[in-house]
Parts: C-alpha cells; sequence; structure tokens
C-alpha cells in the first residue's frame, strides 16, 4: 500500500548548500539597480564594491583593523590565494575531517610539496582532536564541514598567543556561526553560501598578522598574478578597497548587496544564526520522532547548523552494500524533486549515503517541516518498493 502525500510542499523548495536558497521574498527587480555595462574602475563601480566590503564588515561583525577583500573563483579562490601567499615560512598543521578540507590537505602536500606537515585527520561525521593543533605552525582548517555536517565547537583550542597564522576556510559557517576573530588570521567565504548569494566571487579576510607575513615572507614558488597580494613588498592595498584583481560581475556585486542588506533588516549576525538554529531544530526536532534518521554528527557540541548532514539507519537499509544505500537515498531524493517538493538535498558525492539539507538563514523553518514530511513520504515508498523487490 502506497503512503499518503502530504497535503503541501515548501514555498521555496531549495535547500542546496551551494549555491544556497535566495533571500526569502528575493526577486530580479532587486537588482534594477546594478551598474550594468559599466566598467567596475568607474565610480559608480568603485563605491559599490566599496560598499560591498564596508556591509559585509557590519554584518560579520569584522574587527577594524581586519582587512576585507573582494578576490576572483569563490571561496576556492580566497583560499588557494592564502596557501600559495602565506605558507611555507613555518610548519604547517592541517586539520581535515571531510572531503572540501581533505582538498586543501593535498594541495598543501602535493602542490606545494611543503614537507613539514602535521596532518590531524577525522572520517565523516567526527572531528580529529583539536588541541593536537600546534601553535608554533601555521593552522590550516575548515570552520565548518560543508560534506560532513561537522563544525568546530568553538576557537578555544587555537593559542591566543600563537607564533604561526591560522587560516579559516568558512565558507558555510559566515554568517550563520558565531566566527572568534581574535583566534583568526585569515577567513575566507563565498557569496552563494549563507546569504544566498551569486557565485564566483570570494572574500578573503586578513588579520594585522597576516598581512605582516605578506609583507616580510615571500614563498619560493612563483605566484600567478591572480593570487598577488603585494606590491614592492607592501600589501596592495586596493584590493581590500573594492580595486579588484579581475573583473567583477556588477550584478552579482549587486545581489550580494540586496542579501547584506535584507541580513541587516533580520538583526543583523545574531539574527542571521537565529534563524539557521531555528531551522537545524527542526530537523532535531524530526529526527527525535523518526526511528529511521539520525544525524551524521551524533555529538551536537559539533554539529553544523548550516550544512546538515543526516543518515538512514533503518536495519533494511544499512545492511545493503555502500552503493546500495547511496542509490536508496539518491533515489528518495530524486522521489521527492519529481514532486517539487524539495531539491538537491542528497549527499555529496563523497560523503557516506544520506541527507545534506541546508539550514543557513536564507530558509525557512516551515518549509524545512515540510520537506520532512515529504522526506517521510519518499521513504515509505521507497521501503514498499524495497520490500516487493525482496
Amino acid at each position: 500500500m502506497t503512503a499518503a502525500k502530504p497535503a503541501l510542499r515548501p514555498n521555496v523548495p531549495h535547500f542546496s548548500s551551494g549555491p544556497c536558497a535566495k533571500r526569502p521574498g528575493w526577486t530580479a527587480h532587486n537588482l534594477k539597480d546594478a551598474a550594468l555595462g559599466r566598467s567596475h574602475r568607474a565610480k559608480i563601480g568603485k563605491a559599490k564594491l566599496k560598499l560591498a566590503i564596508e556591509l559585509t564588515r557590519e554584518v560579520l561583525e569584522v574587527p577594524a583593523g581586519y582587512r576585507i577583500g573582494i578576490v576572483p573563483a569563490s571561496d576556492t579562490g580566497a583560499v588557494e590565494m592564502a596557501l600559495w601567499s602565506l605558507l611555507g615560512a613555518r610548519p604547517v598543521t592541517t586539520i581535515a575531517w571531510e572531503s572540501f578540507g581533505e582538498g586543501w590537505v593535498s594541495d598543501i602536500v602535493k602542490e606545494l610539496k611543503l614537507k613539514d606537515v602535521i596532518r590531524l585527520h577525522a572520517g565523516y561525521g567526527d572531528i580529529p582532536d583539536l588541541s593536537k593543533a600546534d601553535p608554533a605552525s601555521d593552522i590550516v582548517f575548515t570552520w565548518n564541514g560543508t560534506t560532513s555536517g561537522v563544525r568546530v565547537p568553538n576557537a578555544d583550542w587555537i593559542s591566543a598567543d600563537r607564533e604561526g597564522l591560522t587560516i579559516c576556510d568558512a565558507t558555510s559557517a559566515a554568517f550563520a556561526q558565531p566566527l572568534d576573530w581574535a583566534k583568526l588570521d585569515v577567513v575566507t567565504f563565498s557569496w552563494q553560501k549563507a546569504l544566498g548569494g551569486e557565485a564566483a566571487h570570494g572574500m578573503l579576510v586578513l588579520s594585522p598578522r597576516a598581512v605582516a607575513r605578506l609583507e616580510s615572507y615571500v614563498p619560493a614558488w612563483p605566484l600567478p598574478k591572480i593570487f598577488r597580494m603585494t606590491k614592492g613588498g607592501k600589501l596592495n592595498e586596493g584590493i581590500f578597497e573594492g580595486e579588484t584583481i579581475n573583473t567583477p560581475s556588477m550584478l552579482c556585486v549587486e545581489d550580494y548587496l540586496d542579501a547584506l542588506n535584507w541580513a541587516k533588516s533580520v538583526g543583523g549576525l545574531k539574527g542571521l544564526m537565529a534563524r539557521a538554529d531555528a531551522n537545524t531544530k527542526v530537523l532535531a526536532d524530526w529526527k527525535a520522532k523518526t526511528p529511521w534518521i539520525d544525524f551524521l554528527a551524533t555529538d551536537p557540541a559539533i554539529r553544523s547548523n548550516t550544512s546538515v548532514c543526516m543518515k538512514v539507519i533503518d536495519p533494511a537499509i544499512t545492511s545493503l552494500s555502500a552503493d546500495a544505500q547511496a542509490d536508496f537515498s539518491k533515489k528518495l531524493v530524486a522521489l521527492v524533486e519529481k514532486e517539487g517538493a524539495g531539491y538537491d538535498f542528497a549527499h555529496y558525492r563523497d560523503a557516506p549515503a544520506g541527507l545534506r539539507i541546508w539550514c543557513g538563514a536564507t530558509v525557512e523553518s516551515g518549509d524545512v517541516a515540510l520537506l520532512t514530511q515529504w522526506i517521510d513520504w519518499a521513504f515509505a515508498e521507497m521501503k514498499s518498493t524495497l520490500a516487493k523487490a525482496a
């Protein structure tokens, strides 16, 4: 017997972990003032880029002494700029527990070919022993592991009098989780994550300590133009005032400005974090009454409130092979997508089988609740099909 379909669908069925859902009430009309057909170096272009930096500082509560730059190639470009420009002066501690963090480790070891590297590693759903991070080394880590749903609980493990730099990929943490700026020297994120902006542009935030490293250290390898942040041994201040290295999309800039102004309207950083927490609570409440689902990160202290990863724990499914479990999860998501009730919430390709539901601030908690009803329906349908095939 087939299960009854839910009566209602989410108003906005977008649950992708990147690009993420647009902010509530978004329409293309919001971009009518974009400086299209104008140079980004014209007065209007420079003003909008500088405003994007100023609003980022205001909403994220970035300290006055930190530089904020708009850089090419999304969060990936921002991280690579930091790795290639700053590493090599000291030993490096890498901390990784999911695919993107492991990607930075690969770049450090295989591309930059650094030898003095301490690797702290944990599997999906867990986190390494952060106390083992060497404060004399440069430390590279993600604040929120987007593909595992695991975040660092805080920055208490980072020494206040560290000798090395901390380089933090915060792309699915910024605007949703409190970043301890005093403990962070490089922070990167992208527009298309927590605020649902358009893609292709990254943000790079540098502490005074990071700037001092840039001005006192020259890497042993050549730097492509797109990575260069200094001129004549001094920081290229223009990058951090809106003079971008390459040509940005002014349409994307306008969309980011719209997202930042919306963020201010919902209470700034505190309001954004509260919205993400409320969305994640919906899934926690669902898990509490649903015997076949659980969080991939079983410890609430390290559980993400943005890229929430969940696993199917029904014995009939867990007894299947890993490939069969992945196929089950993908077909469950496809069933919900076919009904127009939820899009792009399958597990990441390298992660364990299950669901990855974006709960950042641009998502409404009522839509998350409706999505869970559709997942319940799809699970019952899939279980029925599986039983008939047995």
